[in-house]
């Protein structure tokens, strides 16, 4: 089952590798990893999505983590109403002939062009994984030459708490 946890940390050198050898340690695959400030100044957000075989193995994850000096606050926000999102640019072959096909693809996706050339077409593409997916398997007939994919990203939807961390971030 996939889960996602969302991390702050302090941004600091070391932070990052310490918490993937957490993982590769327990030889745990993580699907995506997204790193970046958050709305605090020194405080980072790290959005790791992972796919484990049973509950426990989230919990003990999630225990693990707690652990690590620099962790701030840990949560398991896979059964929460999240807001979550990924950034694909795809290079796609394309010749004149076939932009206007391309073109009436990309728009219910609400996916836009961001570059041209003369025979290809980057096309910059947000929104949950699954929709990524289906947009990749219907452009692929065309020629993908370069698919680049950020990881999923996401926190609570509205002004839901956080309810299963065990650290909090201390604003000084």
């Amino acid at each position: 089952m996939k889960r996602t946890i969302t991390l702050t940390v302090n941004n600091r050198p070391g932070v990052l590798n310490r918490i993937t050898n957490l993982f590769s340690k327990r030889n745990y695959n993580i699907e995506s990893i997204t790193v970046g400030h958050s709305e605090l100044e020194g405080v980072s957000r790290i959005t790791c999505v992972v796919n484990v075989d049973n509950e426990n193995i989230i919990e003990q994850i999630t225990k693990q983590l707690n652990k690590q000096v620099d962790v701030l606050k840990v949560t398991d926000i896979s059964d929460q109403a999240i807001v979550s999102r990924e950034l694909a640019l795809i290079k796609v072959l394309s010749t004149p002939n076939t932009r206007s096909e391309i073109n009436a693809l990309i728009e219910p996706f609400r996916a836009t062009i961001v570059d041209i050339g003369k025979d290809s077409l980057v096309i910059q593409l947000t929104g949950e994984s699954e929709k990524i997916e289906a947009f990749i398997e219907l452009i692929k007939p065309y020629g993908i030459k370069e698919l680049a994919r950020t990881g999923t990203t996401a926190f609570l939807r509205g002004t839901q708490r956080t309810s299963n961390s065990t650290k909090n971030i201390s604003i000084v």
